[in-house]
């Protein structure tokens, strides 16, 4: 088995070169390809790429611009292995991970995985209430920070492998971002490959984002969620919903405790000491608990927000997905 490991970027080479440097230290003693796509960068890497020529395999390339599932299917083309390992730029790799993917696919062989994310003791403490918010049971359900409890398992683009055998016959990724990743896994079961989360095959993922940004993109997710169910009828489910009525209840409560019935709001005042609680014991820290707190809020109104807004234009209105939400989609080049 042939590891490429398959990494696109834009304008990212501080990015970059955290992620080589901690690829650099891995344990993994049989020989890898490091394949990088810059995507239409005006700030490119090929310095960077150049510092780590001697100690990685990498091959560099550089096309114009057409999002992250575009590019890494450039990447998958132009790979030499037959197992292909995707990361985002703005991940670091623990040193076992090569080791923990081969020994997974030696025991229990599947063509595509995904891994959980964790943070790092360097990061922010706004990187790391983003993360909690992420990976807690208190909002994902734990998925994202390593649960097992999913039959079925989606792998996210920012650490995920895939056989070059599933590529070829599902084609990769489409253009749709975010939510190429749901829509690829979705394929691949549709296809009979079969898919499964790698628990100590986790990457420390930094997300390099501020407020306004984090709530942009939980937005995006939201609005991606109405078109995969309009595709996919039949992988739907109510817990999609989930945020959307969280915030309509929030909303509710609120005005319900300015008419004198307070319950509600006990409820949302005892979910969020939970959140408040668990983030800072985790942590070890009050003040990342308390930005735990703001960033499950941002979390929670803007992926609910972005769902409610999409599940009307899409499922009621019956608009066209690429003429309703354009913003989610890259025209593919030819």
């Amino acid at each position: 088995m042939y590891f490429s490991i398959i990494i696109p970027v834009y304008n990212r080479p501080d990015e970059l070169k955290e992620l080589l440097e901690s690829l650099v230290k891995s344990d993994f003693k049989k020989e890898f390809e490091i394949v990088i796509i810059e995507d239409g960068s005006t700030i490119k890497s090929d310095e960077i790429v150049k510092e780590f020529e001697q100690n990685l395999k990498i091959s560099y390339f550089f096309k114009e611009n057409s999002g992250p599932g575009d590019s890494r299917n450039f990447g998958m083309k132009a790979a030499k292995g037959n197992y292909f390992l995707i990361f985002d730029s703005d991940c670091i790799i623990p040193s076992h991970y090569l080791t923990e993917v081969e020994k997974e696919l030696l025991t229990n062989y599947v063509d595509c995985f995904g891994g959980s994310d964790a943070a790092l003791d360097s990061f922010s403490d706004i990187q790391k209430a983003i993360n909690f918010a992420m990976t807690s049971f208190l909002t994902t359900g734990g998925i994202r920070g390593g649960s097992e409890k999913l039959s079925k398992f989606q792998p996210r683009s920012f650490n995920m492998g895939i056989s070059k055998n599933a590529f070829e016959k599902s084609n990769g990724f489409g253009n749709i971002h975010p939510g190429e990743d749901p829509d690829l896994s979705i394929r691949l079961w549709k296809l009979g490959f079969q898919t499964r989360l790698f628990t100590k095959a986790f990457v420390y993922h930094k997300r390099r984002i501020d407020w306004d940004k984090f709530s942009t993109q939980v937005n995006k997710f939201g609005k991606a969620r109405p078109i995969l169910d309009s595709w996919y009828p039949e992988y739907s489910k109510l817990t999609f919903f989930f945020p959307t009525l969280f915030i309509l209840g929030f909303l509710g409560s609120i005005f319900l405790a300015l008419m004198g019935y307070f319950f509600p709001i006990l409820f949302y005042s005892v979910y969020y000491l939970l959140i408040l609680l668990f983030s800072s014991i985790q942590n070890r820290s009050l003040k990342i608990g308390f930005l735990s707190v703001l960033a499950v809020t941002k979390q929670f109104f803007g992926y609910g927000s972005g769902f409610l807004k999409s599940f009307i234009k899409i499922k009621i209105l019956k608009q066209n997905p690429q003429v309703a939400f354009p913003e989610l989609f890259f025209k593919l080049k030819p």
